[in-house]
């Protein structure tokens, strides 16, 4: 029996979502999108990593509207997000904390603007503990040559 496996993964730009459905696709794996309330963040990328920062400093970090459903038949879960100051996406941040005592092993993945830093220490760090593998990431604008190619043959 194949162990089963769950991919979360939440998306600022699109470049996240389309990683996330190109694993989906390679491993048959559930799909789950993180999601905030609307207001959350903006659309202009500074606003966004400023909001961000206040959120890590103050410990308030953006509720999820996704309802996280029971990980307990899940051996691998894929936990994935853009790079946000060498971090985790704080809604990413929201799902490790809210995921604490999973017996699950993680693995994380990302998408970044070619300045990953340590994203994979960071995300270890964040996920408390929680047993995480190594992980991988890709830059944003590989993924969406990637999109593009496959939509144009």
């Amino acid at each position: 029996m194949a162990s089963k496996v769950l991919i979360v993964y939440y998306s600022w730009s699109g470049h996240t979502a389309t990683l996330a459905k190109y694993l989906q696709q390679a491993t048959d794996a559930d799909l789950l999108a993180l999601r905030v309330p609307e207001q959350t963040f903006s659309s202009d990328m500074y606003d966004t990593s400023g909001r961000a920062k206040h959120q890590v400093a103050s410990g308030n970090l953006p509720h999820l509207t996704t309802v996280i459903p029971d990980l307990t038949g899940y051996e691998t879960i894929l936990v994935g997000g853009p790079v946000w100051s060498a971090a985790p996406s704080t809604p990413v941040l929201s799902f490790l904390k809210q995921v604490q005592g999973s017996r699950a092993v993680f693995r994380p993945f990302y998408t970044d603007a070619g300045t990953p830093g340590a994203y994979e220490q960071a995300f270890k760090q964040a996920a408390g503990q929680l047993q995480v593998k190594q992980g991988f990431g890709m830059a944003g604008d590989n993924v969406a040559q990637k999109k593009a190619k496959s939509l144009h043959g």
